[in-house]
């Protein structure tokens, strides 16, 4: 797989924190993602994927784009913390559950099952694993409430990286 990567550190009113920028410009393979029957791309040539790391927050929201620019999914990861490596690129420890938002509306809580197997496996705590559940429950309701400001923030990012460094605007 070839891609190229950016980082931004925004500090704005709106949105504090880190946003990466993946562009993918070879992949051996797309990769398909199913939904209630709906195959979707989630990657492949051309797609860029960006991530947003909200500073103090318990999630990081994935916005995956084709390669016209258009949303395929919202992807959140519940995680308990996040943080920077050495080399400066952003990190964050999984809780294990998602929320998938789609364009049409549609919205999914993953990984239900996964969560309670750790937490019988000793490998995520009760208190860990409540969070989890509390931080989902916050993001499925500010969703549903239409208060999830990642979707707007999401297109207007994407348009800011473009007139930053000129790389996106072929499409």
């Amino acid at each position: 797989m070839r891609k190229s990567y950016t980082c931004l550190a925004i500090d704005g009113e709106e949105f504090k924190g880190l946003v990466t920028f993946y562009r993918i410009h070879e992949l051996r393979e797309p990769l398909w993602k199913e939904y209630n029957g709906r195959r979707l791309c989630l990657a492949d040539k051309g797609y860029l994927w960006m991530q947003h790391f909200p500073r103090g927050e318990h999630f990081v929201v994935t916005t995956m784009f084709d390669d016209k620019g258009r949303v395929v999914q919202w992807y959140i990861d519940v995680c308990k913390t996040q943080g920077l490596t050495d080399q400066q690129v952003p990190w964050f420890d999984d809780l294990y559950l998602d929320v998938v938002v789609l364009p049409s509306g549609e919205v999914y809580l993953m990984d239900e099952d996964e969560l309670e197997d750790a937490v019988r496996q000793g490998e995520v705590s009760g208190k860990d694993a409540a969070l989890a559940r509390k931080t989902a429950g916050r993001l499925l309701s500010a969703i549903r409430n239409g208060r999830f400001r990642y979707f707007a923030l999401s297109l207007k990012h994407r348009k800011l990286l473009g007139e930053r460094t000129g790389e996106l605007s072929e499409s």
